[in-house]
């Protein structure tokens, strides 16, 4: 339901206004004047604000530019009986949505009211539509005429309109966030906003303001409301990507919103509903995660309703032809190259590799191995680079020095080899610290403390 404030100094105003918006399915409430508007604001949040503009003390273009410095997503359409062209033109600068001169008819207000309502959800469904087409075509990620991976799409397609959250497993790189895309996009709630959230990607603070959004003041930096991604799914679907780094405090607040359909923002005091489908994801044991306490029990059997296990690349081998073609046909598209196929050889490389980065991993292969090729067939030699270390294990093919080299100081060698990986995954992922976390499994946090305690530069690295 949608919150409107309405504001005007006169009593009669108020209550027709709040008499003729609650019959059209608004939650209303009112302010005699500009100061009682602002800590209504600061208490609760509103999807409009209706303010007149000539009251005392403080008058409605002061409000305005206080509301949009406080709340700038907070739509404010001002209301007036002494129209003036200079007015209007100021008020429309300073960030106001429409102008309504007095006396008006109830039907006009609320169409207006409809139009901007409507025009918000809109720009922001537009904004993570454009966000997920980005994703669209890695849906090739989850093709496969494997038995297993077959088995998971037909799971897909049996939940995916269902209201039940899900749980989905699997290792990284597999792609656990096409499947839940994947759910949201064949369900009933396609049409509205999908949301992704990286729980391991941020420090406990910010991922609270994130989840669930904060009130102006709510701590140092809150210098405006703002909106959750729980709001911002309403209707729609969530994805809580690496739910096992979730710290316990959110995961306390996690099970709130999954029990009662509802939160509060940080720093306040009034309760949000929401209608939001959880889709989790980890590569983690959470079962031995909950018998360790480091996880929430009733929050796991809360987000396990149905769960969803994708099967690692290494035990799907017949999929890697079926990958390989579509990786190259995209390859070709982005970067201009007219490679038609891959040698039996240079497949045969492939179908040997362990890809213990899974789909991510080949296809960041393949795009390298497009990248550089010089004809028209991908070749063994192409692929050279890319496979001589992936075809054992990635620990076996480092350059382990002996004994002897090493004495007996283990823990300064260790020390050596772990900067190493460090070094070796930003490279691989490009700088991206997340991804770099991801390839060796271990979250966010624990990378970015590895990275500081041995001095790595990571001034030319981003956290995704």
């Amino acid at each position: 339901m949608e919150k409107i404030l309405i504001v005007d100094n006169e009593k009669s105003m108020r209550d027709i206004l709040s008499i003729a918006l609650r019959k059209e399915g608004y939650f209303i409430e009112t302010a005699d004047d500009g100061d009682t508007a602002l800590k209504t604001l600061l208490a609760d949040n509103f999807d409009l604000i209706l303010t007149d503009v000539k009251m005392p003390r403080m008058d409605g273009l002061t409000l305005l530019h206080a509301v949009k410095a406080q709340s700038p997503e907070t739509i404010v359409m001002m209301m007036t009986a002494y129209a003036s062209t200079e007015t209007a033109v100021t008020a429309m600068r300073e960030g106001a949505y429409d102008y309504l001169i007095k006396p008006f008819r109830l039907e006009e207000v609320g169409l207006v009211i409809q139009n901007a309502l409507e025009r918000r959800r809109l720009k922001r469904e537009n904004f993570y539509l454009k966000e997920t087409l980005k994703g669209q075509s890695a849906f090739a990620h989850i093709f496969g005429a494997s038995p297993q991976i077959q088995k998971v799409l037909d799971k897909v397609q049996k939940v995916a309109d269902q209201r039940t959250n899900i749980l989905i497993l699997g290792e990284s790189g597999t792609g656990k966030e096409l499947i839940a895309r994947a759910i949201h996009f064949n369900s009933f709630r396609k049409d509205h906003p999908f949301v992704t959230v990286n729980c391991g990607a941020m420090p406990e603070p910010l991922l609270e303001s994130e989840l669930f959004g904060h009130m102006k003041g709510a701590f140092t930096g809150a210098v405006s409301n703002k909106e959750g991604l729980f709001e911002v799914a309403h209707e729609g679907s969530i994805f809580l990507d690496e739910i096992a780094d979730a710290p316990l405090s959110i995961q306390v607040k996690l099970l709130r919103v999954l029990q009662e359909k509802e939160f509060r923002r940080v720093g306040g005091t009034k309760d949000i509903r929401v209608d939001v489908r959880v889709i989790a994801a980890t590569n983690r044991n959470l079962e031995k995660m909950v018998a360790e306490g480091q996880f929430r029990e009733d929050l796991y059997y809360r987000i396990d309703v149905v769960q969803i296990v994708i099967p690692p690349l290494r035990e799907r081998r017949e999929d890697i032809p079926i990958l390989a073609n579509i990786f190259i046909k995209r390859f070709n598209d982005v970067l201009g190259k007219a490679v038609t196929g891959i040698e039996k050889e240079a497949l045969q490389r492939l179908m040997r590799r362990e890809w213990k980065g899974n789909v991510r991993e080949l296809q960041n292969c393949l795009e390298r191995a497009v990248s550089l090729s010089v004809g028209v067939i991908l070749t063994a030699e192409d692929l050279e680079e890319e496979t001589s270390v992936g075809e054992g294990s990635a620990v076996a093919s480092q350059s382990f020095p002996t004994i002897a080299e090493l004495g007996l100081n283990l823990d300064a060698s260790i020390e050596v080899l772990e900067k190493e990986f460090l070094m070796k995954a930003l490279e691989a992922s490009d700088g991206v610290q997340t991804e770099a976390a991801k390839l060796l499994g271990i979250s966010f946090r624990s990378f970015r403390y590895r990275v500081q305690k041995h001095g790595i530069d990571s001034s030319r690295t981003r956290k995704d």
